[in-house]
């Protein structure tokens, strides 16, 4: 299952957007994530960044199960390159 890092809480217009579009075109593709909200709990921030393997990544971040997939910016190359699946390892 896809997960998605998301923060429910952001002063970030731009971070607030770019986690709706990834939740849009994936609800547009009948494609099932689960959101995790890392604001509700800092473990969920620090696994995020583990899993990514980046210290300060921040949402949204993209996982199927434990695989990292990436970031906004690799979600809107994978659209743009027709290779949503491949990006999401569906």
């Amino acid at each position: 299952m896809l997960t998605v890092y998301m923060a429910s809480v952001s002063g970030s217009v731009e971070m607030k957007k770019n986690q709706e579009r990834i939740f849009s075109v994936l609800t547009s593709k009948n494609i099932p994530f689960k959101q995790v909200d890392i604001t509700q709990n800092s473990e969920d921030k620090d696994l995020m960044r583990k899993k990514a393997n980046n210290p300060t990544a921040l949402p949204p971040q993209i996982f199927n199960g434990d695989a990292y997939c990436g970031d906004i910016n690799a979600f809107n190359e994978a659209i743009e390159n027709e290779e949503l699946e491949k990006f999401l390892k569906l």
